[in-house]
């Protein structure tokens, strides 16, 4: 380990502020695409959910994601935090990536919004809306309780 053991704590700390920043955005932006899609392309409404789409996640999803992604691999380097021979760390992972999976979708449609080629529902986004939601829950029973 090349950090000393009086900084776990202080990295701990920042990286749950940003997983909470990351999530509570993750479960935002669709949610921004559901009221988006009630507006017309164009429009000064349609305009306006294009900026704060595009301010949440450049602004606050992505610089949190990088955030908890650097600052999850500093804790992994102290010793006795997790071992790759037990099941809940793979759990865990697993879950991450399904959340960065919903995290690439969910790029793929800002995208699409922003150019006005929306063609997804309102109840797909607001299913969306509910896995990275699920994948969270795994995580954090994964990382307190640590079942298996």
């Amino acid at each position: 380990m090349f950090l000393p053991d009086y900084m776990y704590n202080w990295l701990l700390s920042f990286h749950i502020i940003s997983v909470i920043a990351f999530m509570s955005g993750t479960m935002y932006l669709p949610r921004l695409f559901v009221y988006h899609i009630e507006t017309k392309p164009g429009s000064e409404e349609s305009e306006r959910f294009k900026l704060m789409e595009k301010r949440l996640l450049k602004g606050i999803i992505n610089p949190s994601l990088i955030l908890t992604f650097f600052l999850g691999a500093l804790l992994a380097t102290y010793p006795g935090v997790f071992s790759l021979d037990q099941v809940w760390v793979w759990l865990k992972i697993l879950s991450f990536l399904g959340i960065l999976i919903m995290h690439g979708l969910f790029s793929m449609h800002f995208k699409k919004f922003q150019l006005d080629k929306n063609v997804k529902s309102a109840r797909y986004f607001r299913r969306c809306n509910e896995i990275p939601f699920i994948f969270m829950i795994i995580i954090v029973i994964m990382v307190v309780i640590k079942p298996f």
